[in-house]
């Protein structure tokens, strides 16, 4: 078991390496990764914590005598951190245990990027790509998505329900699934299983299965409940993205969300809508010739991405 925790951690450092070079493309070798096993993604959060811990590090002082010409250089903070890690690897030092996911934890997920977090009561959050969540362990009944977008599955208690965060929204969970998007001060929600209460102390809106909401910041009414499709509901997670009457706009950030592509939208189209079903294949040229075809737009290769013109 600690031999497989190990050769999953070197796999941790392996991707975070690997991704900072500019021309890191193999985003779905790294999901595929993070769903092999439950406890992968957790790895690579602690992973990737460590390394932006280290260089938040302020900088070495200068020396104050002048260096040997021949003596050895001083190993980079970088170098640092993988030989450290080298070293816990070789020791089957285990992350946990170095209390490295303990306490709050952010959780940062790059475009294309999904990843999957078990809570400690049994409840799991699937993190899209391009979000933030924030989980703490001295609260494991509670989330914030600060950006983003997750699906919830929240095993119930009566007597301490879920609470999400996200905005200045609250959303308690009453035993459910449901998915949540954050995204330029408004908040979605749909829920596919369950009941959850949507603002309980101000907009008290009680949203069942197949229903949904989309919200304001600022908004003084509460939000309208509408119908929402339960399959549909999370599809970004098998690569299907349901519209109706949906702006361009929000289908290019949500395809660049979701599977890491880059789509701008011409001026002159920036009033059209989008209705239909977007399956993310792995030939992204097709995904983009589907969203064309259905919106009455021309696509075309702009740099490392795409542009819809009317």
């Amino acid at each position: 078991m600690q031999v497989e925790r190990a050769d999953a951690e070197a796999r941790a450092i392996d991707w975070l390496v690997r991704q900072r070079d500019p021309g890191f493309s193999d985003w779905d070798g790294f999901a595929d990764w993070l769903t092999e096993d439950d406890t992968h993604a957790a790895i690579y959060d602690a992973v990737a914590s460590l390394d932006r811990d280290l260089d938040a590090l302020p900088p070495s002082p200068a020396p104050s005598v002048v260096m040997i010409p021949d003596a050895p250089r001083r190993p980079s903070r970088r170098a640092w951190f993988g030989g450290a890690m080298a070293a816990a690897i070789v020791g089957v030092v285990s992350i946990s245990g170095l209390g490295l996911l303990g306490g709050g934890d952010r959780i940062e997920t790059l475009a294309g990027e999904h990843r999957t977090v078990t809570l400690a009561d049994g409840s799991k959050i699937e993190i899209n790509g391009a979000s933030v969540v924030e989980i703490d362990a001295d609260r494991p009944r509670f989330a914030r998505l600060e950006a983003g977008e997750a699906m919830f599955h929240v095993v119930h208690r009566d007597n301490d329900p879920f609470v999400v965060e996200t905005g200045g929204a609250k959303i308690v969970d009453l035993g459910t699934a449901f998915n949540v998007v954050r995204r330029d001060r408004q908040t979605s929600v749909a829920v596919s299983e369950g009941i959850v209460l949507y603002n309980p102390d101000r907009d008290n809106v009680r949203l069942v299965a197949g229903k949904g909401i989309e919200a304001r910041d600022g908004d003084s009414t509460p939000p309208v409940v509408r119908d929402v499709d339960v399959a549909n509901v999370g599809g970004w997670r098998s690569g299907l993205l349901v519209y109706n009457g949906t702006p361009l706009a929000v289908v290019a950030e949500d395809l660049k969300r979701t599977a890491g592509m880059q789509v701008r939208i011409a001026p002159e189209a920036t009033d059209l809508s989008f209705r239909g079903a977007l399956i993310i294949d792995k030939n992204r040229d097709r995904t983009i010739a589907d969203l064309a075809a259905l919106s009455g737009t021309k696509a075309a290769r702009q740099g490392d991405g795409w542009i819809l013109t009317r």
